[in-house]
Order: structure tokens, then sequence, then C-alpha cells
């Protein structure tokens, strides 16, 4: 079982590694009509995750709480947004396309502050990895190993664009080998939170409701601050929104088909 747990936190990290990889077989910059639908894709995954993976069975696992039931999912929830908010207010970093850099004034270069977006972005996606297969662990009925997969698949899925397209604005100032050395980085802490996740709810088997609603709290701060914005910034908007569409889709019925 530690092996099968091993191999779905590293998932994520496999999507992302493939991705930034492309950086050594494309030429060109990204059309921006098709970062425009990656980004509205990621969005549409990462949001049915947080509903079908993470709240549900959080509520679901709180069922004996009566009516009630949704208050460990709320509270996890918020923590999650709160969590995100404080990275993002600490950690200097910049977004792709956006005016400049947020976070604390910092003398880093450019494209060390891109990969650092994306490695906040990626922590939350490790964070629930690592929920739902801490679930699986302490044999939660609310959880299901096929579930559980099917939300690191998804996530992988959507990280294989996503390490693309933070690679390519590196390459540009670092070249081809250290932006995909920097984009695989940026995907490092998937699998790290996620085992912290696993190792947290192994020892306080009552938090695991707290955690997976955390986790769908940090994802959708993720998607509502940085993937939606930046889906729908200037001309054809709906190509982003028809992302989205095709991503959550897609990730609903991964969970209920696999779950």
């Amino acid at each position: 079982m530690n092996m099968t747990i091993f191999l779905g936190l590293l998932i994520p990290f496999i999507g992302t590694s493939a991705g930034a990889v492309c950086v050594f077989f494309v030429k060109n910059e990204l059309n921006a009509l098709v970062q425009k639908s990656l980004l509205g894709f990621a969005g549409g995954v990462m949001v049915a995750a947080s509903v079908w993976s993470l709240l549900i069975p959080a509520m679901d696992m709180s069922a004996h709480m009566d009516r009630l039931a949704f208050a460990p999912a709320a509270v996890g929830f918020l923590l999650g947004i709160g969590f995100l908010l404080f990275l993002d207010r600490a950690i200097p970093h910049m977004h792709i396309g956006g005016a400049g850099a947020e976070g604390p004034k910092s003398a880093l270069r450019k494209s060390t502050m891109l990969i650092m977006a994306v490695t906040i972005h990626n922590i939350p996606e490790g964070i629930s990895s690592g929920a739902v297969f801490a679930g699986i662990m302490t044999g939660n009925a609310d959880v299901t190993l096929a579930g559980a997969f099917a939300l690191s698949i998804g996530i992988a899925i959507q990280n294989i664009p996503e390490g693309f397209i933070v690679s390519l604005p590196v390459r540009s100032e670092r070249g081809r080998g250290e932006a995909c050395l920097l984009g695989v980085m940026s995907g490092i802490v998937e699998p790290i939170a996620g085992a912290v996740t696993v190792f947290l709810a192994a020892y306080i088997t009552p938090a695991l409701p707290y955690l997976l609603a955390f986790a769908a709290g940090a994802m959708i701060y993720v998607v509502v601050e940085e993937l939606v914005p930046e889906s729908a910034e200037g001309e054809h908007s709906n190509i982003g929104t028809i992302g989205f569409a095709v991503g959550f889709v897609l990730m609903m019925i991964l969970d209920v088909a696999l779950g």
C-alpha cells in the first residue's frame, strides 16, 4: 500500500515534469488562444476536483454531525483560502502576463518569480492528492483507491500544459536546459506537500475532513486569483470559458466513473 500511495503522490509531479520537457521540442511561444484554453482547462479540473474529490467526501465523513456536517468542510475550506492568501503575500512571485511582481519586494529574476508563482500553485495540488491518499491509508470508506488515482491523474493532465507554459518564458532568459530543470523543480513541492499531508492524517485521523476541505480551499483560491483572470484577459475570453467547461467535465467524469 505504501508503494501505491507513493505512486499516487508522484503522478501530478510527473505531469508537471512532462510539460517542462516540452521546451526542448517546441520552438515558438504558445498561441494566445491556446494558452487561454489551457488555463481555463486547468481551472475547470481544479474546481471539479475540489467539489467531487474533496468537499463532498469531507462532508460525507462528517455525516455523524447531522445538520452540522458542513462545519469541518467549511472551516477547512476557509483555512485553505487563508493559507494560500498568506503564501501569496509572503512569497515574491510573478504571474505570466501579469503587470508586475507580487508579494514582498525582491531582487529575484523575472524567470525565478514566474517559477515561484507556479510553485505556489502546485502546493495545494500536492495537499489534495495527499489528503485523498491519506483517506485510503486510514481505511476511510468515503475515499476509494480509484477515486484517489482519478484525482491524481486529473491534476497531472492539467499540469502538463502548466509545466510547459511556465517553462517557455524562462527559456528565453536562461536557455532550454535550465528552463526545463526549473519547470520540473516547480512541481517537486507536490509529492512533498502530499507526503506531509499523509503523515499528518496518519497521526490525526479526525483531521481528515478538514484536510480535504483545506486542499479544496487552497485550489479554489488559485483558480479565482490566477487561472480565471488570466484565461479571461483581453480578447476571446470565451476560449478560456470553453476550456474551463472541458476540464470540469473531464474531471467530473474521472471522479464519478472511477470513484
